[in-house]
C-alpha cells in the first residue's frame, strides 16, 4: 500500500507540474496563436502540392507557369508573410489570455514592433537592371538589361558580375516568412507584454469624457502606451543598427538555429517530449499540454521551411527531415497513441462486447485522427496494459519514419496536410505524392496492431477478472 501510495503521489505531482507548464501564459499564448494561423499553413501546403505535383502531371511550358501563379500567390500571402501575421495573432492571443479589454490594439503593437525591428536595408538578388528612357521623367517607358551588361561599365574585374545590391524601402521574405517566425514570437510576445503593462498605468490614459464613441475612447486610452512601446523598440533597433546588426538576425542565429538543431539532431528530443505528453494523456490530461507548447511550434516551423523550399524547387536539407508532419502523418495515426490500430484489433480479435461498442462509435472519428472517444471511453486513461503501447508505439514510429527518410526509402515531408486527413492520403500529401510513404503507413498500422493485440487481450482479461470479483463480492 505504501509503494502504491508513493507511485500515485508521483503521478499526481507529475501531472500537476505538467499542467503548470502547459498553462504558463506565454507558452499557452504560443499554442493558441499557432492553432489560429494553422489554416494558413494547411492552405499553403495544399497550394504547394497542387502547383508542384498535380499541375506538372498535365501541364507544361507557359501553361504550367501560368497555372503555378495561383500557388505562388497563395505562398506569398501565407508562407512568405507568416511571421508578420503571427506577430499580430500572438499579440491578440496574449491579450485574451491576460484578459486585456482592448485586445485588438495588441495586434497593432505586435505587427508594428516586429516590422520596426527589421533591417532598413536588405541585400537583394539582382536579375536585371531596369531604367527609365527619359532621365528627367522617372515614370517614362523602361528598358531592362541583364546584369552582366553592366559589369564593365562599373569597372568590375574580369570574371566578376553584379549579383546583388543594397535595397531600401523593401522587406525580405527571409524576415517576413518562415525564417522570421522565431523573431515574431519573441518580439510579438515582448511587445504585447510591455504594452499591456504600460496600459495599466492610469496616468498614461487619455480620458475624453462621456459621449465619445467607444472605439475612439479605447484608441486614446492606449495611445500613449502604444507610442512609448513602439518608440522603445525603435530605440533598440537604432542601437543594434549602430553595431551593424538587427534583432531578427540575432534571434535567428542565437536562438532559432540552436532550437531547430536540438529538434532535428535525430528523433530523440521529439521522442522524449511525446513520451511525456502521451504518458500525461494516460493520466487524463491532454497531451497538447506538453507537446503543444514544447515541440509543435518548432516542428511546425521546420515543415513550413520545407514547404517554402519545395515550392522553390530546391532539395530538402537533411536537418529538416524531422518536422511536425512526420509526427502527425506517421506517428499519430488515428490520433495520439496510434489508436486506429487498437480499433482494428478490437473489431477483428476482441470478444468484449463493451469494447466492440466503443470501437463502433470511435472508428469514424478515428479515421480522421480524433480519438478522445477511445481514450476516455475504451478507456486508455488509467488502463495500465493499454498505456504501455499507447506511449511506446508513437516513439517507435517517429524513430522508424525518420530513419527511413534519412535512408532515402521515403521522401521527406514537404506539405503540412490537415491533421484530420485519413491514413494513406495523409502520407501521399505530406511527402508530395510519394507512394512508398503510403505503403509505409499501411505497414505502420499493421505493426501497431501487432503490438497492441497482446496488451488488448491482457486488458480484457483484467476487466473480466474485475467483473468476477465484483460479482463475488455482491
Amino acid at each position: 500500500m505504501a509503494e502504491e501510495s508513493k507511485g500515485q503521489a508521483f503521478l499526481d505531482k507529475f501531472a500537476e507540474v505538467s499542467a503548470r507548464i502547459g498553462n504558463q501564459i506565454h507558452l499557452r499564448t504560443l499554442r493558441d496563436a499557432f492553432a489560429t494561423v494553422m489554416p494558413l499553413y494547411i492552405l499553403a501546403g495544399i497550394a504547394v502540392f497542387v502547383s508542384q505535383v498535380l499541375f506538372p502531371l498535365f501541364l507544361s511550358g507557359d501553361s504550367l507557369s501560368a497555372a503555378q501563379v495561383w500557388g505562388s500567390a497563395v505562398t506569398l500571402g501565407t508562407l512568405n508573410f507568416a511571421a508578420v501575421i503571427l506577430a499580430g495573432v500572438l499579440g491578440y492571443c496574449f491579450a485574451v489570455n491576460k484578459h486585456f479589454e482592448n485586445a485588438i490594439s495588441c495586434v497593432v503593437v505586435g505587427i508594428s514592433a516586429f516590422v520596426i525591428m527589421m533591417p532598413q536595408t536588405i541585400v537583394a538578388t539582382l536579375g536585371s537592371a531596369v531604367y527609365a528612357t527619359n532621365a528627367a521623367d522617372k515614370t517614362a517607358a523602361t528598358l531592362s538589361y541583364a546584369v552582366d551588361s553592366f559589369s564593365g561599365a562599373l569597372g568590375m574585374a574580369d570574371g566578376y558580375a553584379l549579383s546583388g545590391v543594397d535595397v531600401t524601402g523593401a522587406f525580405a521574405t527571409s524576415n517576413t516568412g518562415a525564417n522570421g517566425l522565431f523573431g515574431a514570437i519573441i518580439i510579438g510576445l515582448l511587445a504585447a507584454t510591455v504594452f499591456i503593462k504600460l496600459s495599466g498605468l492610469e496616468k498614461l490614459k487619455v480620458n475624453l469624457g462621456e459621449g465619445v464613441p467607444p472605439a475612439v475612447a479605447d484608441s486614446f486610452n492606449v495611445m500613449i502606451p502604444m507610442l512609448l512601446t513602439l518608440s522603445l523598440f525603435a530605440l533598440v533597433a537604432a542601437v543594434l543598427a549602430g553595431f551593424g546588426t538587427d534583432l531578427l538576425t540575432l534571434i535567428a542565429t542565437g536562438i532559432a538555429a540552436p532550437l531547430k538543431g536540438i529538434m532535428n539532431a535525430g528523433p530523440w528530443a521529439v521522442i522524449v517530449i511525446y513520451t511525456l505528453a502521451n504518458l500525461l494523456f494516460c493520466l487524463g490530461i491532454h497531451q497538447s499540454t506538453i507537446s503543444g507548447v514544447l515541440a509543435e511550434p518548432i516542428l511546425t516551423m521546420l515543415i513550413i521551411d520545407n514547404m517554402a523550399t519545395f515550392a522553390a524547387g530546391q532539395p530538402i536539407p537533411a536537418d529538416h527531415y524531422m518536422n511536425m508532419q512526420i509526427v502527425n502523418s506517421f506517428a499519430l495515426i488515428g490520433g495520439s497513441g496510434c489508436t486506429f490500430a487498437l480499433l482494428l484489433d478490437t473489431f477483428l480479435f476482441s470478444r468484449n462486447k463493451g469494447s466492440k461498442e466503443v470501437a463502433k462509435l470511435s472508428i469514424l472519428p478515428g479515421l480522421f485522427n480524433i480519438n478522445e472517444p477511445v481514450i476516455y471511453g475504451y478507456p486508455i486513461v488509467f488502463n495500465l496494459p493499454l498505456m504501455i503501447p499507447f506511449v511506446l508505439i508513437p516513439d517507435l514510429l517517429i524513430a522508424a519514419t525518420y530513419g527511413l527518410t534519412c535512408a532515402g526509402v521515403i521522401a521527406p515531408c514537404v506539405v503540412q496536410a490537415p491533421w484530420t486527413t485519413p491514413p494513406v492520403i495523409s502520407a501521399l500529401l505530406a511527402t508530395g505524392g510519394d507512394w512508398r510513404a503510403a505503403v509505409w503507413q499501411v505497414i505502420e498500422i499493421a505493426g501497431a496492431m501487432a503490438i497492441y493485440l497482446p496488451f488488448m487481450k491482457v486488458s480484457e482479461r483484467a476487466v473480466q477478472k474485475q467483473l468476477e470479483l465484483e460479482a463475488n463480492a455482491a
